[in-house]
Order: C-alpha cells, then sequence, then structure tokens
C-alpha cells in the first residue's frame, strides 16, 4: 500500500502541558507544527493534576528555598542545574500562564493564593481550587489553538524515524481508520507523559502506557532512572484514583485503625506534609503491620471532617466528589478511606539541560526531543516534591520549545532528512504480526498480571528476592506475549489493537524498572530496599542509564549526578 508523507518543521507527540507549551512557542516563532496525540487534548492526563504549581512568590520564600527543598526531596539525585532553572524561572512561568489567562485562587488580598506542599520550607503552591492542571491545559489548548497550531487527535505513534543518531519523523495511524502515514519533520518531541499502568493501583489515566519510552529504547537509545516510581500517598481505598495532596495541605491527618494520628512516628516535624517517599512507606508500613482500617484493613483514614464545609467546598469539590462517587463518603462528616497508588514516573527518557535526548551520558541526539513526565532531566531525582511536577510540564515545556525554535533558525543545524515508505516498515509489521496472530494469549490477562506483580514485587517496598522474582515474570510475559490473540481484526476504531501495543510497551519499560532496582542496592527517595535501607553516596549517587538489546536484555551504565551548592546531608522531616 501506499504511505503517505506528510512534512513539518516539528511535530510533537502528545498534548498534555508540555507538548501544548512548546507548540505554542514553535508556533509563535513561524514555524510549521504538529500535535499527534492518542486523545482530544483537553483529555490529556495533565488535567488530572489537582493540588498546585510551585513558585517562590512570598516574600518569605525565596528562589534558594524551593531549589533546596527539590534537592532534599529529590535525596540528593537531582541535577542541581536543572533544578537551579527550573526554581529561577517559576515565578514568571506562573506570571505568563496568568496572562495568558489561568484563573488562580485569590488570598484575601487579591494576591494568588498559595498552599502548603509535602517536603516544603514555605506555601508555594499556586492554585485553582482543587482543579489546577484542567484549568492550566484549557489555557495552554485555547492559546495554541489561538496560534493556528495544528492538531491530529485520535492518532497512535508507534515508532520514530532514526537513524546514525539523528531522528527525521514518525510513524503514526488514525485510531479511526487503521491509515498509517509517516510525518517527516526536522525535530521531533515526545511529551507522552507518565508510566504509572504498569502496576495495578495506580492514579493514571489510562493512556498513560509509556509507548514513548519503549519505542526510543528499542532504536538503542537509554532510558534514564526507571527504578523510581513514585507512590502518592493518598489514593482512593481500591481504585487508586488520586486525592490531591492538597487535602494534606489544607490540613488532612492520617488515622490508623487505632485512631492515631500515626505520622507523628514518622516525620514528627511535617507530620502528613513530609515528602511524598516517606508518607507512602508509613502509609503501607502501618497496613502491613495491621493497623489497617476497612473490610480488608488495606487502608487507613484520611479525616477532614475538623476542616468545615466551608474550606472543604471553598478549596477541595472536585476531591469531595470523588470521595462522593467512588467511595459513597462525604469528607465534610466522614473520614475517607486510602493508601498508596503509583502515581509519577522520576525516571524517563534522558534529555540535557536544553531538552536534547541522550545517545549516551555524554552526546546527544539531533532533532530528537522530550519534555514533561516522560523525560529525565533530571529535576526530580529520586523523589519528587508535590506541586513540581505541573511546573516542570509547564516550564520545561515552554523552554523545550524555545530550544528547538533556535535550533531550527540555525542555519544548515537541522535540516529535513527526506523520509520514504520504507521507515513505516518496523511499524506496520507489528501491526500486521497482532492483527494475524492467532495465539491463544488474551491481552488483558497478560496486562492483568503484569500490574498485580509489579504491585507486589517492586512497588513500594523491595527486596532483591521480590524483584528476581518479577524478573522472571516478565521474561515469561513477554513470551506469551508473542502468543497472543486479539478478537478485532478490524480498521474501524481498533482498541483492541491499540491496547496489544500499549501492553508491548508496558513490558518492554517495566524491565528497564525491575533491573534498575535490582542494581541499586541502596534506599533512595521512592525506591526502598529493605534489604539496603540506607542511602549509600558513595557507590549510587548517580543516575541509572540502562539500554535494551534486540532480544530485550537490559545492560546498565551510570552518570554523574550534578551536584552544586547544596552538598548530600541526611534527610529528615
Amino acid at each position: 500500500m501506499s504511505i503517505p508523507i506528510r512534512t513539518y518543521d516539528a511535530v510533537i507527540v502528545g498534548a498534555g502541558l508540555a507538548g501544548l507549551s512548546a507548540a505554542r512557542e514553535l508556533k509563535k516563532r513561524n514555524h510549521k507544527v504538529l500535535v499527534l496525540t492518542k486523545l482530544h487534548p483537553l483529555r490529556s492526563h495533565s488535567g488530572a493534576a489537582q493540588g498546585g504549581i510551585n513558585a517562590s512568590l512570598a516574600e518569605k520564600d525565596s528562589i534558594d528555598l524551593h531549589m533546596f527543598d527539590t534537592i532534599k526531596g529529590s535525596d540528593y539525585l537531582a541535577d542541581q542545574d536543572a533544578v537551579e532553572l527550573m526554581c529561577s524561572k517559576a515565578p514568571e512561568t506562573i506570571r505568563w500562564a496568568e496572562r495568558m489567562g489561568a484563573a488562580f485562587s485569590r488570598d484575601d488580598e487579591g494576591k494568588i493564593a498559595q498552599r502548603n506542599f509535602g517536603g516544603q520550607s514555605h506555601p508555594r503552591a499556586c492554585f485553582a481550587k482543587d482543579r489546577t492542571g484542567l484549568t492550566l491545559l484549557q489555557t495552554m489548548f485555547e492559546q495554541a489553538d489561538r496560534e493556528g497550531v495544528d492538531f491530529l487527535d485520535e492518532w497512535y505513534v508507534s515508532d520514530i524515524i532514526y537513524k546514525d543518531g539523528v531522528a527525521s519523523g514518525v510513524v503514526a495511524y488514525d485510531i479511526r481508520t487503521l491509515e498509517i502515514v509517516i510525518f517527516n519533520a526536522k525535530a521531533i518531541m515526545f511529551a507522552t507523559g507518565g508510566y504509572g499502568r504498569a502496576f495495578k493501583i495506580n492514579s493514571n489515566a489510562h493512556a498513560n502506557t509509556g509507548d514513548a519510552l519503549s519505542i526510543l529504547a528499542r532504536h538503542g537509545l537509554p532510558l534514564e532512572d526507571m527504578e523510581f516510581v513514585q507512590f502518592h500517598p493518598t489514593g482512593l481505598a481500591g481504585s487508586g484514583i488520586l486525592m490531591s495532596e492538597a487535602a494534606r495541605g489544607e490540613g488532612g491527618k492520617l488515622i490508623n485503625s487505632k485512631g492515631e494520628r500515626f505520622m507523628s512516628k514518622y516525620a514528627p516535624e511535617k507530620l502528613e506534609l513530609a515528602p511524598r517517599d516517606l508518607v507512602s512507606r508509613s502509609i503501607t508500613k502501618e497496613i502491613l503491620e495491621g493497623r489497617g482500617v476497612g473490610k480488608n484493613k488495606d487502608c487507613v483514614y484520611l479525616d477532614l471532617t475538623h476542616l468545615g464545609e466551608k474550606v472543604i467546598m471553598e478549596r477541595l469539590p472536585e476531591l469531595r466528589d470523588l470521595a462522593l462517587t467512588f467511595l459513597g463518603l462525604d469528607m465534610i462528616k466522614d473520614p475517607i478511606v486510602i493508601a498508596a497508588t503509583a502515581h509519577y514516573s522520576m525516571g524517563g527518557i534522558p534529555v540535557d539541560i536544553t531538552g536534547k535526548v541522550r545517545m549516551n551520558a555524554n552526546q546527544t541526539t539531533k532533532g530528537l526531543y522530550a519534555a514533561g513526565e516522560c523525560s529525565c532531566v533530571s529535576v526530580h531525582g529520586a523523589n519528587r516534591l508535590g506541586a513540581n511536577s505541573v511546573l516542570e510540564a509547564l516550564f520545561f515545556g515552554r523552554h523545550v520549545g524555545e530550544n528547538i525554535a533556535k535550533d531550527l533558525d540555525k542555519e544548515n543545524y537541522l535540516e529535513l532528512i527526506e523520509a520514504n515508505e520504507s521507515d513505516a516498515k518496523n511499524a506496520i509489521d507489528e501491526i500486521e504480526k497482532i492483527l494475524q496472530n492467532n495465539g491463544d494469549e488474551k491481552v488483558a490477562n497478560l496486562r492483568e498480571e503484569l500490574q498485580v506483580s509489579m504491585t507486589e514485587n517492586a512497588g513500594v517496598f523491595r527486596i532483591k528476592e521480590s524483584l528476581e522474582k518479577q524478573k522472571k515474570i516478565l521474561q515469561q510475559l513477554k513470551k506469551r506475549y508473542q502468543n497472543i490473540r486479539i478478537e478485532d481484526k478490524s480498521k474501524v476504531y481498533n482498541t483492541d489493537l491499540q491496547e496489544a501495543l500499549e501492553l508491548g510497551h508496558m513490558l518492554d519499560f517495566a524491565t528497564f524498572i525491575v533491573e534498575g532496582a535490582i542494581a541499586r542496592e541502596e534506599s533512595r527517595g521512592a525506591h526502598h530496599r529493605d534489604d539496603f535501607p540506607q542511602r549509600d553516596d558513595d557507590n549510587f549517587l548517580k543516575h541509572t542509564l540502562g539500554y535494551m538489546d534486540k532480544d530485550g536484555n537490559i545492560k546498565l551504565e551510570y552518570m554523574d549526578v550534578v551536584l552544586g551548592k547544596f552538598e548530600p546531608q541526611p534527610r529528615t522531616y
């Protein structure tokens, strides 16, 4: 069949805050830019961010304090040059978003209101009630559309055109019709979000299947710090649907079956506003030691009743609705039940501070960029502070978009390498194999086994034995994946095919998580090894880079952390 080839200056994959911010900047600089997305842009997972976006706006706050909190929260694995850039530009980023129409909540003086978030020295999370992400997403989509950015939603990117360190396009198909198209471009940027769907209990949208990570890894490019997966302390019991950190920022208390406010044992100063990794482990430990609540004793209480109806309805209305819908509990009158939920990916596609994707520790690719949660710059290190993710997506999306525009404007730097129909071969072969396969394995069953086993063996607490067990499970699941069968063989809205492709990507990147976790014989941030409970700066103050060969085996290397004014020290709260 004939494969259409469409040409652009830049193609952005993903339409969340990072992708939209980059697209807007490129279009404003008169570049022909296309955004490809599996969903309509307003369905992007950025819209699920509830609590806030950090910036040091108050007189008693400072950029240095924001930097220190971020680096300490990261367990000193964050690159301090990237952290300094992000924190120093945070106030400007808030003003930029506000000028474009983002309506932030206000305090009594009419200034942008800021709430407490975990691990922070000062209230610095700017917010729009408890729908901050949606407010910003709507604003950025309106502005990108106003500039004339081209969007193709309900398109699935299944491969990249990449050779000898240079990217020149992507291969995608229209989910409505299965029409395959090559999008040829001078610059490609991935902004596809996280990969929490690899775990059974998670707060992520169904679209967060880590496709971009696996696509790049299959071309020999590395993934960075994949062992660091953040579990948010407060997901609704049973489903993992997120109860924003805003609930604790407003004064929510965590209570066990004995009626104890148990965070006083684990973080006597910060209590519920300790960093997420610490609070998640504390909740999980209470449950494992028999102090959980509920029918199965597998959750704890989050009590907000003392805040009163006025505060809850003014500041947490969406959270109240979620608890009513999914638990049948009204947080105005009753404590709600929560447990840790897989939430955020600190690791991802390694990029330098300009957004260029790394080939290794010392070289970057040409024409290939990434920003937002799918990337690893690394501003979060081993553990992200709440309200820094929305900042990262919005700031680095804009920053990388500006850098792509500068690279496009450089004479003879990013030139169009003309694509041809053969560039779509890998993508076509993968699709045809799935459509024609008539094995006896079901995608849903394999996905369930992946998610349950990852939660059990590579979750909040890890040991060598559980990780080695998970490694064998992944090897078996990959073999069984070769024998899948999908029932729908049609070309119209074939979600069976899409889910099969996504499962293949999930199996790939899950292997990076497990291999990195086995090798990192220490506890740092979100990676907690019960058999190595201490942080080991002598051997592991370094980033993991993993490379996958054609047989799916992972080779690990390490890259230095960029240090700066804040020396590693014991992390207490």
